[in-house]
C-alpha cells in the first residue's frame, strides 16, 4: 500500500500527476457540480503551479501542488489528528523542506486545514519526507488511490457516487482510456452517465483539468 512507510509504491510526480488529472475528469463527470466534486485539478492555480485537490466533506483532505521544479503532497486525516496520539509537529513533519515548497505548505489553505504527512520530491529525486516517528498519519488512506488501476477509482467511485453512473456501472474500458489521457468524447462521457446537464460547463473543466477534449 501506498504510504509514508512505503514511498516506493508512490508514482513519480508526472506520473502522479496524470493521474490527479484522470480522476479528476471522472468526478468532472460524476459530479457536474464541482462543490460536491471529491478529486479535483486546477491547472492554473498559481503562475506556473498547478493544484490537485481532495476533500472528502468529513474532515480529510490532500493537497498536491505540481511545479516544473518538483512536487509537494500534504495530507490532512482529521480523525488522527483529533485522536489521543496528537501527530509530530509540522516543523518535524516538513524538516528538510525544499524553501521552494514553503510558501505553499505554510500558507493557505494548508495552514488552515493542517497537515498530518507531507511528502516531496524536486527534479529527478525520490520521494522524501520530514521527521517521523511511528506515527500512523493516514497517509495509506489517502494516497491509495494513486497505484495507477483504473478498477482502484471505479471501485471507489461506484460506491461514492451511488446512482449517479449508468446502471450498468462504470465502464473500465472508459476509464482506462482516460487514465491513458486519450481524447474524452461525448461517447466515453455517455458511456459513464446517461447524461450532462451543461456540456459547455463540462468543457470548462477539461480546459481547466488541462485535459484534451472533443465535444463536437
Amino acid at each position: 500500500m501506498i504510504s509514508t512507510n512505503n514511498l516506493n509504491s508512490l508514482p513519480n510526480k508526472d506520473t502522479l500527476r496524470n493521474i490527479c488529472k484522470s480522476i479528476s475528469v471522472l468526478d468532472a463527470i460524476l459530479s457536474q457540480e464541482w462543490e460536491y466534486r471529491y478529486y479535483s485539478y486546477n491547472q492554473e492555480w498559481g503562475e506556473n503551479e498547478a493544484l490537485f485537490e481532495m476533500q472528502n466533506g468529513e474532515g480529510d483532505h490532500l493537497l498536491i501542488l505540481f511545479r516544473d521544479e518538483g512536487c509537494v503532497i500534504n495530507g490532512f486525516s482529521h480523525e488522527l489528528y483529533d485522536s489521543e496520539k496528537k501527530s509530530p509537529s509540522k516543523e518535524k513533519l516538513t524538516k528538510r523542506l525544499p524553501k521552494l515548497f514553503e510558501e505553499f505548505v505554510y500558507g493557505e489553505p494548508v495552514s488552515t486545514i493542517g497537515t498530518t504527512f507531507c511528502i516531496w520530491t524536486v527534479g529527478l529525486n525520490n520521494w522524501q519526507i520530514g521527521q517521523i516517528e511511528n506515527f500512523e498519519d493516514g497517509s495509506g488512506d489517502l494516497l491509495y488511490i494513486f497505484d495507477g488501476n483504473p478498477q482502484t477509482y471505479i471501485d471507489w467511485a461506484m460506491d461514492y457516487y451511488d446512482d449517479s453512473y449508468k446502471e450498468n456501472g462504470i465502464p473500465q474500458e472508459t476509464v482506462t482510456r482516460i487514465y491513458k489521457g486519450k481524447t474524452l468524447t461525448k461517447e466515453m462521457v455517455l458511456s459513464i452517465v446517461d447524461e450532462i446537464d451543461d456540456w459547455e460547463q463540462l468543457a470548462r473543466d477539461m480546459e481547466n483539468i488541462d485535459y484534451p477534449y472533443d465535444f463536437d
